[in-house]
Order: C-alpha cells, then structure tokens, then sequence
C-alpha cells in the first residue's frame, strides 16, 4: 500500500479521536469534598478512586481531597480503615460520612514471621511505632529513631561521629557476656546488626544504619520470651519486627519526594575559661616550656610582651557546625494483579569534627504479584552502600578529641608545623588535634544486599503455605592510616581489614485458620534453617617508606591474619492460639532448635510459651461499654534457649605467638601455641525462663489507653567465658555454663486524646519503665569477674562500677591525711550502678488545621556514668568546677587528730589528688531531654488543584533542643563513648560529642 494511501485514512481516523477526546475532556469535571466519620471528625488517609480505575487519591490531615477530570456520573469509592467503604456519584462538591467498621481490626501489629495479628487477641507485651515517627526523629539510625518512646527499652548512642552505634536492650541484660541487643528482622527475615567499622580505639557503626528509615512502614517491638519464642535462641533478648512499605494495588503511579537539610551544633563539657597553661599559678607558653596542665596563670592579669594574653577557645575553634542532608525519591502503585514500590534514599552527613562524616545510598525495590486466585509471590531487594570516615577517639595517643578538651586557653594550637615541618603542641607525648585531621584516618566503606522472596500458596480457603527466603549479604572494607611523625608510632603504619559477610535465612511454614462452633483456631507450623559465616582478613603494615602513598605495600614490615567462622541453625516450631467467644484466648508455642556452636550431646534443645488472656470487657452491658470498652488481663510463661557463645568455643585452637621479643613467623618459620582458654566440649544453651502479667484497657473508644506490665525473668546456666581455672592445668581459663541472673520489672504504656474535634486534636503518650537486675550466680564460689567498664558481682545489679573509691570512717565521713587531702582506700569496691532506677518520656501531638505540631521528653531517673573527661580534667585543670582554685578545707576526719579536718588545701592540690580515685568521677546520669520538636504545615489539597502536585508539605524539625542533667557535667548524658558492647557502657569518655540538631524538610507527591 502507498504512502499517501495510509496517510489519508490514517489523519481522519486521528482528527476523529482528537475530537473525541476534547469532547470528553470538556464533559469531564472537577471533583473536591471532605469525609468525615461519625462523630463529625475528618477522616486522613482516605482511600478515594474512580471506581473501575486506578485514577484516585487520599485524603488530608483534614479530610479533605481533590480529583480533576472526572467525567460526569462518575462513581467514587471511598475507603479508610475502620471504616465501611461507600460509593457515592460524582459532584463538584462532596461531603461523605463513613460509618465505623466493628469488624475492622482497630490495632493490627505484625508479630513473629511477619504474621499481622489484632493486638486485643495478644497474649504478650508488645508496642508499634509507625512510619511518621521514625521519619519524623531526622536520625539515620533506625534505633535513634524510637529511642525513649517504647517502655521496657534503652537505647544508648556511642559518639556523635557521623555513622556511628547504637545500642538496644530491652527488658535488661539477659546474657553475662555479648552485647545483649534485640534481634533485627526485616520482613520476617532476621538481618545482622554487628558493630564494625573501627580499627583504633572508639565506637564503629551497628549495621542497622544502612536500612534508610523512609522504607519503613512500623516497627513492633516484641520484648517478652512469649512474643519471640519462634524466634529460637536468636530472639531470646526480644525482637523488633521492621516491616517496610509496599506497593498499591490498582493505582496509577504515585511518586514521593522528601528533601531534609539539618544543622547540628556541637554539645561540649562544661570547661573554665579564667586560667592559663602552667603550675601552681605559673604561666608556661607551651613553647619554652610544656607541661600537659591549665593550673596557670589567671587569664584576666596575664600579659604576654606586654599586651593581655588571647584567649582561644578550643572547642568552638576546632568543632566546626555540622550538616546532614537527606533526599528520597519513592514510587508505587500497580495493577489489579500486582504492585511495586521503589525508592532510592541520598543521605549524607558532615561532622562536627573536621574530617569525619557518613555517605549512605541506597535503592530498595518490592514487587508483588498475584500468580493466581492461589499464589501469592513477593520479592524484594534492599541495596546499600555507605562510606564513614573516621578519627580515633576516646583516650587513645590519635585522639584529637582528647587534646582538645584538655587544651589550655592560653595556647594556639595553629598552625599545627613548626618551620622544620614538625608537630607543634604545648605539651609532650600526644598528636596536635589538627594534624591528626590531616594526617589520620579511619575508613570503612560496605556493600550491603538484602534480598528476599516470599511465596503464598493458599490451596485451601483456610490454610496459607508459605515459603521465605532471605539473605543479608555485604562486603566491608576498613583502612586506618597514620602518617608518620605520629607520637604513637613515629614511624608510620596501615592496618586494611576486610570483612566478608553471608546470611543466608529460610522459613518454611503453614498458617491456618478455622472455626470449630465458638471456637477460632489459629495454627503455625514451621522450619527455620539458618547459615552464617564471617571472614575477616587483617593486615598491619609499619614503618611507611613513601610520604602520601596509603597502600600497606609501601610498609617496610607487613603481617596479615585471616579468620573464618562458620554456624548453623535449625529450627521446628508451631504456635497455636485458641479464641474462645472472643473474651478467653490460648496461646501456646514451642520450638525445638539445633546450633553449631553448642556440644554434640546439647546440641539440640527445646523450648516454649503458654499465655493465655481473659477479656472482661466482653462481658459488659452496653451502658458499662460506652464507658470501659476495653479490659483485658494476660498472664503468660516461656522459656527459651540461647547459644551466645562464640563459634568453636567447644575446641582449643591454636594461634601464632611470641616468644620474648620474638615474633612468628620468624625467619622463615611458623610458630603456633594452644590457646591459653581451654575449649569446653560439654557446653549447652544458656536458659531464660520468663513470667509475665498484664493489663490492657481502653476508655471512651480508646480516648484514653491503658497498658501495664509486669515481668520476671531469670537466666540459668549462663555462658560465662574467660572463667579463671587453675595454672596447674597449663591453661588461664574456660567457658562455664554457670551463671545465674535475674530482671524483675514494670512496664507502663498510657494512650489520651484529650480533644478531638474537626479542626483541632491532641494526642499524648506516656510511657514508664522499671527494672531491677541482679547476678545470682557467676561460678560456684566466684563472687566477681571483669566485664570491660564494669564488674560482674555476685549479688550485684548486671553493670556494677568497681573501682577505686575514696578511705572513709565507719560512719561514711572522709579520711584526710595529714597532708590536708583524701586520699584511696587500699582496697578497691563498688563505686556505681550504670542501670537507671527509671526510664519515661512523654509524646505530645498536636493538628490544628493544616498545622501540626508534636514535642517529645525522654526522661532517664538515676544510671551512673563514669566522667573521665572530668577525672583525666582534674589533673589537668581544664573541667568547669577548677575554676574555683583557692584554698579550701575538706569536709573529712583527720588521720592525725581524729577531728573534722582542719588542713587547708590549694585547689590544684585537692583535684590532682582525687584524679587518682575514680569514685570522684562517679556522676548521676539523671536527665531530661526535649529529644525531639516539630511543627509543619500541609497544603490545602483545593490550593493544588491546578498544579501536578496531589500533596505538598513543609516542616521544621529540633533535636536535642534542651538537656537538663543536674548531675552530669559532661555534653550528653546518653553516650558510651566506647560502643553497643555491654561491657562498654556508662563511661563518658573523650568521645565526639553529640550535637543539637536543627533540621528543614520538604515533601509532596506528584
């Protein structure tokens, strides 16, 4: 056929479909209105579409919503949950009222293998922060994110380097060694949560902080034995559920965009500001003459060549202002059939110490599809990778951080050469802070996979079959370089360490659901098999040959380790939880789990739950209801196991050694010892047995909410390792099965919506937590045994401070010497607790209009911190409370006349002395912090009309805004300057301080 044939069917054919479309668009119309639900109320997150399209929207904060080019008799379906869907014909103006839903699930939370359960039918303790809250706390670290708002759990931050750990414990230390934490599971699959990434002293960064927050749908916090028990051992320390956001069926595309940009201030100790470099009121210029201490001269008089001396001032010359900036881009939607939602995340962060910060990308995509009226598939691929750069910390020779807070005011520490090309400083035996930023380093740099697949098969109307499998696989890579002319190794050196990560996780298990007259049965039945192995290669290089070439090739002595370490993991388990008439409900769960890394003979183990909860409020007449519409009492107990030891710890293997000056290999030879901690092939599972109580009530339909908990656990046969055993055995100690520990504590969660009106509403949520912790047992008559910062003693609460403390009377007064100044006792004790006697904080919401508002206050009674930027301050002079310098007489009894001390002391007498007894810098971590304020406002949807956007929002965020500790005199209260390990906490310690945070955000959706 010709061209022109074509061409002259094919135009009209056009015209006639152009002509029919502008037809059709000048019939269409545009449609706005407002749902509401019973009571008068705007209903926000209404879902309203064209029916037999995908063409829709959702609604405001205030009800509202918005469609263009809607054609005439158009039916609309509106939706929400909760709420019966409506149809309701087209007209430029709506107003819908949706009636309640009482079938609707009101509280659906996700509990063990992902299963999504109504949380009136839970027979355990569990809470659920959603997706706002997590986004709206600007930390990139998901732990950060729910810290103080869950009762029964601590979180702790390590540093505020960019990118660095955090800790989570929920109800108490459950193990004697470890770290204690939650597990993490994503989706139903248990992700690892290491901390890696340093390679001198300071915290690294826990790998939950490559998950970007803003795929997060909720996260459960499951804290009892009962709610983790499917978990198997790896969930004997609780579990947080991370369930990410899906895609939307029969909906166009939608794309979302969040911008965040922040500035972050540096929070420092209290230091003084009035005295110089020196000794006993003598000035030293740090040139002539050195000396590491500020006990100088009084700023205000001193003059130097005449003219009054400069003061510097150290911190905020050295600290500059940090930034964060966070951008997301999603989209999401799908067919009748499928749906998909991707999201790409940019975030990145610039220290408050020059020269640090955290780079993290990543991509997360989930695609599900629906194979048939029977098969359900969903896959899922989470990608990141991140880049921290890093300085030492801590009171390490390279930390900057350290020289900084002790630096003298009268001191400039520019520039940081002098004319020969060497390190100035005033005093001896440390790096100058600012050459450490150009010349240190610490770099960690990881590619993170974690896909999963997930298949439904639902061959009956009441049974699913359901198989998942998913991985958590990354590659990290970790350099440190220190040039030389270093003070701590002046010739040099590199250490590269790479850690290759595999974890493979797969659950096969069926659910079912079936009535039997006034009974309703829910049943799962499982397989867990679980792999993981770690390599680490580790390589040092000394004495660098070639100036600004950081390869450990150019180090003249190199040495290289490898490790490997391999376990395995299977698991049986079933659930089964009976609801009789929806007032008596039984749960019972059990589990039969196998390890690797446990004796042959103890190698597999079971264990498991029975709870049960009694729902009084069925019972009530309806008058009674519209007061009470909720009371229910739960009791459950569980046991289960746990295998916290470290791989292979059934042998005693061989390692390289030294021998005097000597090190292997040598010469040409290899040198290999045992060990010098003997194996134990006798060991078996650690044992938590665990009782819980409860009460749940709900006032008012749930204007008021009530839930309050009381549990006691206790561990048995705790896996203690580094136990001393006899020298005559030819070994220095072992693993023992041994310890005995207890938690006893209340949890308290209270809900209100105190006003709740078309367009105003206030939310408020309180939460408390109670737990004490004591130590049973440790190993037969061994009443004490190290544990990093703290002592594990029998007796003791789990986290006791041991150290040196202060000689005192027999009635608590101190001794003084005759020299006038208190002095240590010869025998070291119990100087601290870093457990809080009490943990709170207080979530305020506010909507008025296209306002909203909120404000959060975390509250910590009580937990002592080891100060020692203070104990180290007080030789040096520089802490806040030196300033005070006169003479003084110390409150005491004197050795000498058995009196009140009566000797008067210089300051730097008094100070310099108890530099020496760590009891002085035992300080109470009480505090009060507004973690956390926001006010925003959303666009009216009729202002957006005529534009691409369906929603446009803009937001101010504060963190850190205001910290009261009356006890603490250092910048933060919260820090363990040292990392998520347990014997690393309540130490305060020349750490990167955390910053107060102010942080500006734009969203909308196209």
């Amino acid at each position: 056929m010709k061209l022109k044939n074509v061409l002259e069917k094919f135009i009209p054919a056009c015209f006639c479909l152009i002509v029919l479309c502008c037809n059709a668009f000048a019939q269409s119309s545009f449609v706005k209105g407002k749902v509401f639900d019973s009571k008068g109320l705007p209903v926000p997150g209404a879902t309203v579409k064209i029916k037999g399209s995908t063409k829709g929207t959702t609604t405001a904060a205030d009800g509202s919503f918005a469609i263009n080019n809607t054609p005439p008799n158009t039916v609309l379906v509106i939706s929400a949950v909760g709420y019966n869907t409506q149809e309701v014909t087209a007209k430029a103006t709506l107003t819908v009222t949706l009636s309640d839903n009482n079938q609707t699930l009101t509280d659906v939370v996700v509990t063990a293998l992902g299963v999504k359960r109504d949380k009136r039918i839970l027979t355990y303790s569990t809470q659920q922060i959603k997706s706002d809250e997590i986004t709206q706390a600007k930390d990139p670290n998901l732990l950060n994110a729910i810290d103080g708002k869950v009762s029964g759990v601590q979180i702790t931050t390590s540093s505020g380097t960019p990118g660095s750990s955090s800790r989570i414990v929920i109800r108490g230390a459950s193990s004697f060694y470890g770290d204690n934490q939650a597990l993490m599971v994503v989706d139903g699959v248990p992700i690892n949560n290491d901390e890696t990434g340093t390679l001198n002293s300071g915290p690294g960064a826990n790998r939950l902080v490559d998950i970007d927050p803003s795929i997060i749908e909720s996260m459960d916090v499951l804290k009892g034995a009962a709610a983790t028990a499917l978990y198997g051992s790896s969930g004997a320390n609780g579990v947080i559920i991370i369930t990410t956001k899906n895609g939307s069926k029969n909906k166009a595309p939608s794309v979302n965009f969040s911008s965040d940009y922040s500035v972050d201030n540096a929070l420092f100790p209290k230091v003084q500001n009035k005295y110089s470099q020196g000794f006993n009121g003598q000035y030293y210029d740090g040139v002539t003459r050195k000396t590491s201490t500020s006990w100088g001269a009084l700023m205000d008089t001193l003059k130097i060549n005449g003219q009054p001396a400069p003061v510097y001032n150290q911190l905020k010359e050295f600290f500059p202002t940090g930034s964060s900036r966070n951008n997301t881009v999603s989209v999401n939607g799908g067919n009748a059939a499928s749906s998909y939602y991707f999201s790409y995340g940019n975030y990145y962060q610039k220290g408050t110490v020059p020269a640090t910060d955290f780079l993290r990308n990543t991509f997360f995509a989930k695609f599900g599809n629906q194979l048939s009226k029977q098969v359900n598939t969903t896959f899922q691929l989470n990608y990141s990778n991140s880049q921290k750069n890093s300085l030492p910390e801590g009171y390490a020779l390279e930390s900057p951080v350290w020289t900084i807070f002790t630096a003298p005011i009268s001191y400039n520490l520019l520039p940081y050469l002098d004319a020969s090309g060497n390190q100035r400083l005033y005093r001896y035996s440390r790096n100058n802070p600012y050459w450490v930023v150009n010349n240190i380093y610490n770099k960690s740099g990881v590619n993170r996979f974690l896909p999963t697949f997930t298949t439904d098969y639902a061959p009956l109307s009441w049974l699913t079959i359901t198989e998942r499998f998913g991985a958590d696989v990354y590659t990290e890579t970790d350099k440190y370089k220190e040039a030389a002319g270093s003070v701590s190794n002046p010739n040099g050196r590199i250490i590269d360490q790479t850690i290759n990560f595999r974890q493979f996780n797969n659950d096969f298990f069926l659910k079912g659901n079936k009535k039997f007259g006034d009974f309703d049965v829910d049943l799962v039945l499982g397989n867990n098999i679980y792999s993981k192995y770690v390599q680490y290669l580790y390589g040092t290089g000394t004495g660098l040959t070639i100036a600004n070439f950081d390869n450990v090739s150019s180090a003249s002595t190199i040495t290289y380790g490898e490790g490997h370490y391999l376990t395995r993991k299977i698991g049986f388990y079933a659930q089964s939880n009976i609801d009789y008439k929806r007032f008596l409900i039984l749960s019972l769960t059990g589990r039969y789990d196998g390890s690797s890394k446990l004796s042959i003979d103890h190698s597999y183990y079971p264990y498991g739950s029975a709870a049960t909860s009694f729902i009084l409020s069925e019972f009530f007449s309806q008058s009674l209801a519209d007061v009470m519409n909720l009371a229910k009492f739960r009791v459950s107990y569980a046991t289960v196991g746990n295998d916290g030891v470290d791989p292979y710890s059934l042998q005693t293997p061989y390692s390289s050694v030294g021998v005097r000056n000597i090190s292997f290999p040598y010469m040409g030879q290899a040198g290999f010892l045992l060990s010098s901690v003997l194996g134990n092939p006798n060991l078996k599972n650690e044992r938590i047995n665990e009782f819980e109580t409860g009460f749940e009530g709900g006032w008012f339909k749930n204007r008021i909410t009530l839930e309050a908990s009381y549990f006691q656990k206790q561990t048995k046969f705790g896996i203690i390792p580094g136990v001393t055993i006899a020298p005559s055995t030819g070994y220095n100690g072992t693993t023992v099965n041994t310890g005995v520990m207890r938690n006893r504590g209340i949890e308290v969660l209270l809900g209100g919506k105190p006003v709740r009106s078309k367009d105003f509403s206030w939310d408020v949520t309180i939460n408390f937590s109670r737990i004490r912790n004591k130590v049973l047992a440790i190993n037969g008559d061994l009443q004490q045994i190290g544990n990093g910062f703290t002592t594990i003693i029998d007796g003791q609460p789990y986290g006791t401070i041991f150290g040196t403390r202060y000689a005192r009377t027999a009635s608590g007064q101190l001794k003084i010497g005759a020299d006038g100044l208190p002095y240590a006792d010869a025998a070291q004790g119990i100087i601290g607790d870093i457990n809080p006697k009490w943990t709170g904080g207080i979530t305020n919401n506010f909507r008025y209009k296209q306002f909203n508002f909120s404000f959060f206050f975390d509250i910590k009674k009580g937990g002592d911190i080891q100060n020692n930027v203070d104990g180290y301050g007080y030789f040096y002079g520089t802490p806040k409370v030196t300033e005070d310098r006169g003479l003084r007489v110390v409150p005491g009894i004197s050795d000498v006349t058995g009196q009140a001390n009566t000797v008067a002391v210089s300051g730097q007498s008094y100070y310099q002395r108890i530099n020496g007894i760590t009891e002085s810098v035992i300080q109470d971590g009480t505090y009060v912090k507004l973690r956390n304020a926001s006010i925003g406002y959303s666009f009216k949807p009729s202002w957006l009309v005529h534009t691409p956007f369906k929603m446009v929002a803009l937001s101010v965020t504060g963190r850190n805004l205001w910290i009261y500790a009356p006890h603490f005199t250092g910048g933060d209260p919260e820090v363990s300057s040292f990392g998520a390990s347990n014997g690393a906490q309540g130490i305060y310690s020349f750490s990167t301080p955390t910053s107060r945070s102010v942080d500006f955000n734009l969203k909308f959706t196209l």
